[in-house]
């Protein structure tokens, strides 16, 4: 004897709902309701980012000044050729990896030191949470303008806290090419440490206190455990911040722009400074281009190479546990 699945009755009207039925059996949304909804999202992305890359990537090719409607003077890979031996694009990558290397071997370890010290409980705990990420939420522009005040000549807070201690150093904070680089990464590491750190204490506080108790029961100490436990449940995290510090890196711009203009004698340019200049105050479009071709193409290998050498296993594991909640 087989029974019947009693039919569905409606809230509404109290006789059975026959499409409740219909509903199960479709399982998926159609083709139709799909393209709906991404047709609007996958438009702006082909009209903000597919369509400007093409274009850069056409241009590069030309002697341009923006001027005069389509780019005519085919020059080939003369672009290319004079960025390769261009001294300023060339000091650009040497900042950029100097910028990469200390955010992480310094930004990062103190992000993660405070991400650790946060987690555990004590007075007043939310409020240094709150204090410390601040500063992550004025905008670049800001906090330019801020640190130009803070390193002003004389009247600098910086030169008058070094007055009152008895040093009086005048140090040229911003006009040093000695030390420029390095009051930057002092600025961005006071930017962005709080944003870090959020991340960190969320990766933290994902990991079960159960294993943190059965490694106490086992003996280890609280060093064992950090170096077992903690270290090792934190690499996703690790490895997707650092991804994170390092394509920031590449695209940075208006921080440094507005507190310095990529001087003095371009000691604190970046490339995204030069492709600026390069465009939109000398009107060389086409060697603008290819120096944003040349941006576009290490944020693409960089990020490839990450992927395939670094997140690799990380993404194995999202697909495998994706997989597993099918089955």
């Amino acid at each position: 004897m087989t029974l019947k699945e009693s039919p569905r009755v409606s809230p509404v009207t109290g006789r059975p709902d026959r499409r409740a039925g219909s509903r199960r059996r479709s399982g998926r949304p159609g083709a139709g309701t799909l393209a709906t909804f991404i047709a609007p999202g996958l438009m702006l992305f082909l009209l903000f980012v597919i369509l400007p890359v093409l274009f850069a990537a056409y241009v590069a090719f030309f002697r341009w000044n923006g001027l005069g409607g389509v780019p005519t003077e085919f020059v080939g890979l003369e672009n290319f050729r004079n960025l390769v031996q261009d001294e300023v694009f060339l000091g650009d990558l040497w900042r950029l990896a100097l910028i990469v290397v200390l955010s992480l071997l310094v930004q990062l370890p103190i992000s993660f030191g405070l991400a650790m010290l946060l987690h555990q409980r004590f007075p007043g705990r939310t409020a240094f949470r709150l204090l410390f990420f601040v500063p992550y939420v004025l905008t670049e522009a800001v906090t330019a303008v801020l640190f130009r005040l803070v390193f002003s000549p004389r009247r600098g807070f910086a030169d008058s806290f070094l007055a009152n201690l008895g040093v009086d150093a005048q140090i040229g904070w911003l006009s040093d090419r000695n030390i420029i680089m390095f009051v930057i990464f002092g600025i961005l590491t006071w930017k962005f440490f709080g944003f870090h750190m959020i991340l960190f204490l969320a990766g933290r506080q994902n990991i079960p206190d159960e294993l943190y108790e059965a490694a106490s029961i086992d003996g280890a100490t609280g060093a064992q455990a950090f170096r077992s436990i903690t270290l090792p449940l934190m690499g996703p995290t690790v490895r997707m911040i650092v991804f994170l510090s390092v394509i920031g890196s590449v695209q940075l711009f208006d921080l440094v722009y507005v507190l310095t203009g990529g001087g003095p004698f371009h000691a604190s340019e970046t490339l995204a400074i030069t492709m600026y200049e390069q465009g939109f105050q000398r009107n060389q479009i086409g060697y603008a281009s290819a120096l944003s071709i040349a941006m576009f193409v290490i944020s693409l290998v960089f990020a490839l190479l990450y992927q395939r050498y670094v997140l690799n296993r990380d993404l194995q594991g999202s697909i495998t546990t994706a997989g597993g909640s099918r089955s």
